[in-house]
């Protein structure tokens, strides 16, 4: 492989180091060592039938021409979704900053003290425009937000109500059609009663547990639903709003007139279209509700020596301990936008928030003042930035005069919104004077009539903002945090403060197990800036968005070869989404033959949390099987428990390679066992790093496959978020792939969308695109052959003085491994101390305790070199010396370099060192320490998830209360 290929850039280890490695090993070559640890009857026969790869040159320059099929016309068609201004101090110094966007989830406190702040600022930021108690640090996009909503409702019912039937939620017909669609989705499987109607008329009573309002509504107007949700909570209803948070900047808070939830996007804050997302949408409520709160939150703790430190309070993978019994499957969040979000609120403050939102009001205003007197009236008493245009009565033929200004509008570069009689046009930050005149222009070239050019000061000085007893009164944005950084240098340095912080790719290797933590290459991620992918709305007209067909087609090829399946969808934007996907598409299939008993899924004890967590969703019973000694699934536990459900099967979850790193030699056994018994076989992708080019789900048996993109197709996990989990499915499930609801996807027996844009994060597929690209069939299955190579290394080396927990049938792992850290917990060492010990070696600690309690699941993929993987044993065997230290009585069992890890700099400097060992072993245990040094910002926190009294948005020091902190 050429050293100029874009394989050898993402690819660590050198020839010259992968020779030494493999004498390390104890095996001749890689073809051997990959012989010892795949099964030969899964094996991939032939090579895969994808092109060659290209270099980063032609592959940009092949994308600016698919960039150019793209129309980059301006979108007034709103629906939750507007064109922004992102501030370029933002757009610099986070989303094209590795060191933001390649961090990972915020586990391990101490060295994510930067992002964990920006996401409180996130929380504070939504708790004060939505008048609620508490947020999360974001959740996918506004439908699942809205849809976590409703089950978070249902199951804050009590035992006697929904033993009397309380099981209708009602949903307005006001709502966004995505929304509503997904909401049908996620209803049905758990037995929920949808009713969907008009909000004014509809009668809530006790048979109702809640109900979905949208704020503003999908037609631009106001509504006063004061008393709507004072009568539905008069009869034990709870009351959720959809609301437009730019707006909120204005109108007055849902929690002061009677919201229980308030859910949205925040896209609109400084975060690109992106056809679709990635965005992070934001889910507020009350007190009351926080311990059903879906997603992660952010509290502030105190550190190990009492001083104030930011932790995650919730637990977001809380699947892995409540599993079938979970209220939620989410696992991935959004965290990187909404970063974004919040330091779009920080930068501009209160102040510029207003102006920002006054001034889109002020064009909308004008807009409609110009277009009453072409005669198109606005239907909107009061209303934020979207219009509801109707025609005067004396137009004859209507529908002849909307199709004569869509033509005008397409003509001149514009998409608007149609109805048979109305036409919407959403404003939003981005449009200027120009644009609005040019909006007139099109209208009276339609009608042939004239309006008055709208002028900078008619629009930006005499409007007068309007909205009633709907005028926003509370302040929002009070915090100093939001009053402070408001120049560009403030700006820069706050940014550049808290990235300081946190330890990303840009430090170390990042050897999370089942997380696939490799390299997230510039030229994977220049696109996603570019104005003809960045800038189109996801209900755009299709022939405006050829660029971005184009890619899906050569993705969807591309994925379907690589994973052995027929098709894909790209509407689930996470993992837990795809599973949930998988499982609603085999249900559609088992009832489209009559098959409406199938509802059992097996689950192995060592599968990923969110597996249980998303069948239950899906409606379906969990049955769990369990695993033998060598950690592989009990074949005769599997037989019996299948037999046993025969007439009810509906799924076998499965995750492969298994979640132990190992290949089962079994695989094919106990797909076809299943399928025996008239089941699906899903298969979890984790762990499809360790298959491309080897060998595929399709080869192995399985009906469905999520990939995790966000893990072996390269999008980076942008500390906690975004991710993306496209389904590929067997050529008999194709017909069921995921639709929606205002632009036509999926399959031909369709069911209802799994998320609020048609293409799901569409943007960042781009990604996933470009690594495929890039590396071609050739690069793709080294990755593969790499990571097996670099994480057997790992072991040769780590496994002289660690447990390696399960191997293969040659004393192999695949792509990753679990060390057994057990047998040092009579000593009084923790996995945890370990975890944090590696801090002050300047890693990041791999996974702690999954799948087994007091382990390490380590991952190093394909990307590391020979020297980052050797620093990262060094530091393992240094800390097995200093494990041993306390094992044989040298050193305290309390106060010693592992209890007290991490060690900041203020601590290892202060005068009141007090510890039996000294400074230097403390701070450069290793002499590469010296050079490579990573200061944690923080000592060590405590790390108990569930304890959700904490302060949850920024504390100000009058609010700041010892009695909430853990």
């Amino acid at each position: 492989m050429s050293l100029e290929s874009f394989a050898s850039r993402h690819i660590g280890p050198r020839p010259a180091e992968t020779a030494q490695m493999l004498k390390t090993i104890g095996v001749s070559s890689v073809d051997e060592l990959i012989n010892q640890t795949v099964p030969e009857g899964i094996r991939l026969k032939k090579p895969l039938a994808i092109d060659s790869g290209m270099s980063e040159y032609e592959y940009l320059n092949e994308l600016k021409t698919l960039a150019s099929k793209n129309k980059t016309y301006r979108s007034y068609i709103g629906l939750g979704y507007y064109n922004t201004v992102i501030p370029s101090v933002i757009l610099r110094n986070v989303l094209e900053n590795p060191g933001w966007y390649t961090a990972y989830t915020p586990y391990q406190a101490e060295i994510a003290q930067g992002r964990l702040e920006a996401l409180l600022n996130f929380q504070t930021m939504v708790i004060d425009f939505t008048g609620m108690e508490i947020a999360n640090a974001s959740l996918l996009d506004e439908a699942t937000a809205a849809a976590e909503a409703m089950t978070m409702f249902a199951n804050s019912r009590k035992s006697k109500d929904i033993k009397a039937g309380k099981n209708k939620f009602f949903v307005a017909n006001t709502c966004f059609p995505q929304t509503i669609d997904l909401l049908q989705t996620r209803a049905e499987p758990l037995g929920f009663e949808l009713v969907i109607g008009n909000w004014e008329s509809t009668v809530i009573d006790e048979t109702y547990f809640g109900v979905l309002l949208q704020y503003p509504n999908v037609n631009g107007k106001v509504e006063d639903y004061a008393a709507f949700a004072a009568n539905a909570k008069a009869n034990n209803a709870y009351v959720a709003v959809a609301a437009d948070i730019m707006s909120l900047a204005l109108l007055t808070a849902p929690g002061e007139w009677g919201a229980d939830v308030v859910v949205g996007n925040t896209q609109r804050f400084g975060v690109p279209m992106g056809y679709g997302g990635p965005h992070a949408a934001y889910f507020a409520t009350k007190e009351e509700f926080k311990r059903h709160i879906p997603g992660r939150i952010i509290g502030v703790s105190k550190d190990q020596l009492g001083n104030p430190a930011l932790r995650m309070a919730l637990q977001t993978r809380e699947q892995h301990i409540r599993r079938d019994k979970a209220t939620s499957n989410i696992c991935t969040a959004q965290a990187l936008l909404a970063v974004m979000a919040s330091m779009y609120a920080v930068y501009h403050g209160p102040t510029g928030i207003k102006k920002i939102a006054s001034n889109v009001h002020r064009k909308a205003k004008s807009l409609a003042k110009a277009l009453s007197k072409l005669g198109f009236a606005n239907n909107n008493e009061y209303f934020f930035d979207t219009l509801h245009l109707t025609i005067d009565a004396d137009v004859v033929n209507k529908e002849v005069l909307i199709n004569k200004i869509e033509g005008a509008a397409l003509s001149s570069g514009m998409n608007f919104r149609y109805e048979s009689e109305a036409i919407y046009i959403a404003i939003d930050e981005s449009t200027t004077l120009a644009d609005l005149n040019n909006i007139i222009s099109v209208f009276e070239h339609a009608t042939g009539k004239t309006a008055e050019e709208l002028s900078k000061e008619g629009v930006y000085t005499n409007t007068v903002l309007d909205f009633g007893k709907h005028l926003r009164e509370t302040p929002y944005l009070t915090h100093e945090v939001f009053n402070r950084y408001h120049s560009e240098t403030d700006m820069m340095r706050y940014l550049k403060s808290l990235e300081n912080k946190d330890l990303s790719l840009t430090h170390a290797m990042i050897s999370l197990g089942s997380c696939t933590m490799k390299l997230n290459a510039a030229s994977e991620l220049m696109p996603i800036t570019w104005p003809e992918f960045a800038n189109l709305h996801p209900f755009a007209p299709i022939n405006q968005t050829q660029g971005y067909q184009d890619v899906f087609v050569e993705l969807n090829k591309a994925l379907s070869e690589i994973t052995g399946f027929a098709a894909m969808s790209f509407q689930p934007n996470s993992g837990a989404q795809g599973e949930y996907a998988g499982l609603m598409v085999i249900k559609a299939y088992h009832e489209s033959r009559g098959d409406h008993q199938r509802n059992v899924v097996l689950i192995p004890s060592s599968a990923h949390g969110t597996n249980p967590a998303s069948a239950v969703m899906a409606g379906m019973k969990v049955v769990v099987t369990k695993c033998d000694e060598n950690g592989n699934i009990d074949l005769a536990d599997l037989k019996a428990k299948a037999e046993e459900h025969s007439n009810t099967l509906a799924a076998l979850m499965v995750t492969y390679p298994s979640t132990h790193g190992v290949f089962e030699e079994s695989i094919i056994e106990i797909t076809d066992l299943v399928h025996k018994h008239g089941g699906q076989v899903y298969m979890d992708g984790a762990n499809m790093n360790a298959q491309v080019g080897l060998t595929n789900p399709g080869n192995i048996g399985a009906d469905v496959c999520h990939l995790n993109l966000h893990k072996t197709f390269a999008i980076p996990h942008g500390g906690g978020g975004p991710g993306v989990g496209p389904i590929g499915v067997a050529k008999h499930l194709v017909p069921f792939l995921p639709g929606h609801a205002v632009v036509t996807t999926g399959g031909e027996q369709a069911i209802s969308s799994v998320s609020a844009a048609p293409w799901g994060s569409a943007l960042i597929l781009l990604i996933s695109y470009g690594y495929i690209k890039m590396l071609g069939a050739e690069g793709v299955t080294e990755s593969t052959r790499m990571a097996i190579l670099n994480a057997n290394y790992l072991k040769a080396r780590i496994g002289t003085k660690y447990k390696i927990l399960y191997t293969g049938k040659n004393d192999r792992v695949a792509h990753e491994m679990i060390v057994d850290c057990r047998m040092f917990k009579a000593a009084g060492v923790e996995v945890e101390d370990i975890a944090k010990r590696l801090i002050d070696y300047g890693f990041h600690a791999p996974t702690v305790s999954f799948p087994v309690a007091g382990t390490l699941m380590i991952e190093p993929t394909e990307s590391e070199s020979k020297i980052e993987l050797d620093r990262f044993c060094d530091a393992m065997l240094q800390i097995h010396s200093e494990i041993e230290e306390v094992v044989s009585g040298q050193v305290d069992t309390l106060d010693n370099v592992l209890k007290n890890a991490p060690h900041t700099a203020e601590r290892i400097i202060s005068n009141d060192w007090n510890h039996s060992y000294d400074r230097e072993k403390a701070a450069y245990p290793l002499s590469y320490v010296r050079t490579q040094k990573f200061w944690p910002a923080v000592n060590r926190v405590d790390n108990a998830f569930g304890d959700r009294n904490l302060i949850c948005s920024c504390p100000s020091v009058e609010s700041y209360d010892d009695s909430l902190v853990s």
